[in-house]
């Protein structure tokens, strides 16, 4: 049975959805100002693996992972290129939904605008208000985070404790400092009406309506990047206990941080790697690679080097996965049943809270495997293994044999069987360059 880690209550649980083999998953998505970065690739990554393999499992799975398409950072973005935000928001959602695909993951079943729902927010601002959740000040409105009993149950925090060393907030009339925003009374940049003056939602409230507007009740798996479990995550649980009487989601799911050369990825430091400019000079389902050979929940350390490593371990593989296609298309070896032992193994390894990293070192087991089988029909049954498993991870790509490769392959073996070694060394290395040998 599958088992994941649930940081809703610290602890390994096995995964039982609200309704049986059916499973509705919540990933926060990207603030839509700037081209994403590959510290923000890694939530985009893991979660398409975990609804594959739910998938896999037989699970019926809706996925849903929002656009912040409104938002100070867009609106100061825009204003300093010259631009609308809903042209600076559409170039770059465009841009991630493109990136999204190059590094191997489906886009999910829905993906929200936060702004197509600012009417749900309004009411459900309105509603928190009326219900003594929250209250109005001259700024804004903000919610009263002393009201929710487990207010600082997903991040571990005692609320007292967190009131030390906040922040001081620019609006004097808050009842508390933690209180956190859900209405921006603004005249700035893009805006809406609403019954307390023109302005914009927060952030906070963004994802907790759209979640109450699209799935209605408790959902099964809401996600994000670790250093979204507080506030961001917290103020969504805060909204629904006051809101719907639950905690959002029954399973709270989180990917650790990705540093480079061991310091935090941060755009003040200029140490920030851009997606669109590590598929320059990687394969795209390398660095996904690179990716999920480490568990999730673990921070990773991204350097040129070990890039350069993971960059080389899937050159290998996929060398051997070709050359292995190459021959067994010759032969008319085309379908078979994966092995299902290999697959219990495989199965074994992902039930357990998604060990990803296990699962890396079998295939590499099974690389070396395949290299060792000569019989066509268990080598067909082993590369079948390997291709089910990689598609499930991601990380398998399409090979195309063309007639040009199949003519070289045949004239490769007949120079190498005629003794024929100036020819048969031409022939191979023309079939190395294009990754065949």
């Amino acid at each position: 049975m599958l088992k994941i880690y649930n940081t809703l209550t610290n602890q390994i649980e096995t995964f039982k959805p609200i309704k049986p083999k059916r499973v509705n998953m919540y990933v926060c998505g990207p603030t839509v100002y700037s081209d994403i970065h590959i510290g923000n690739a890694r939530p985009v990554i893991f979660f398409d693996i975990v609804k594959r393999y739910l998938t896999h499992l037989g699970y019926q799975v809706y996925y849903v992972s929002n656009i912040t398409d409104v938002d100070d950072k867009i609106i100061d973005r825009a204003q300093a290129l010259g631009m609308t935000e809903q042209a600076l928001t559409k170039l770059y959602t465009d841009r991630f939904l493109d990136m999204q695909q190059t590094v191997g993951s489906f886009l999910p079943d829905f993906m929200p605008k936060a702004t197509d729902y600012v009417t749900s927010m309004i009411e459900y601002i309105d509603e928190l208000i009326n219900k003594g959740y929250a209250y109005e000040t001259k700024e804004g409105i903000y919610f009263r985070v002393l009201k929710v009993k487990d207010y600082g149950i997903l991040s571990n925090q005692d609320i007292h404790q967190l009131n030390e060393g906040v922040r001081v907030d620019l609006d004097p009339d808050k009842e508390n400092p933690r209180d956190f925003s859900l209405w921006k009374k603004t005249s700035d940049g893009l805006r809406f009406s609403s019954p307390w003056g023109d302005g914009r939602p927060g952030w906070h409230t963004e994802c907790a309506v759209m979640n109450h507007d699209i799935f209605e009740s408790e959902i099964d798996i809401h996600g994000g990047g670790s250093d979204l479990r507080f506030p961001h995550h917290e103020n969504e649980i805060a909204q629904a206990q006051a809101h719907d009487h639950h905690h959002l989601a029954k399973y709270w799911m989180h990917v650790g941080r990705l540093d480079v050369d061991q310091v935090k990825m941060s755009k003040s430091l200029g140490n920030i790697t851009l997606v669109k400019d590590m598929v320059k000079k990687y394969h795209p389902l390398a660095f996904r690679l690179f990716m999920i050979a480490h568990h999730y929940r673990q921070s990773i350390n991204y350097s040129i080097e070990v890039m350069d490593e993971y960059a080389g371990i899937y050159d290998k593989i996929i060398r051997n996965l070709k050359k292995a296609f190459l021959s067994l298309s010759l032969e008319g070896f085309a379908t078979a049943q994966p092995d299902q032992e290999i697959m219990d193994r495989f199965r074994a390894m992902m039930n357990d809270d998604f060990n990803t990293q296990n699962v890396i070192t079998l295939i590499y087991d099974l690389i070396k495997q395949l290299n060792k089988t000569s019989g066509n029909e268990d080598k067909l049954v082993l590369y079948t293994t390997i291709e089910v498993i990689l598609n499930i991870l991601g990380i398998m790509p399409k090979f195309e044999l063309q007639d040009e490769i199949i003519m070289t392959y045949k004239d490769w073996q007949s120079a190498r069987e005629q003794k024929n070694f100036r020819l048969a060394d031409e022939l191979r290395v023309k079939l190395t360059e294009q990754g065949w040998l």
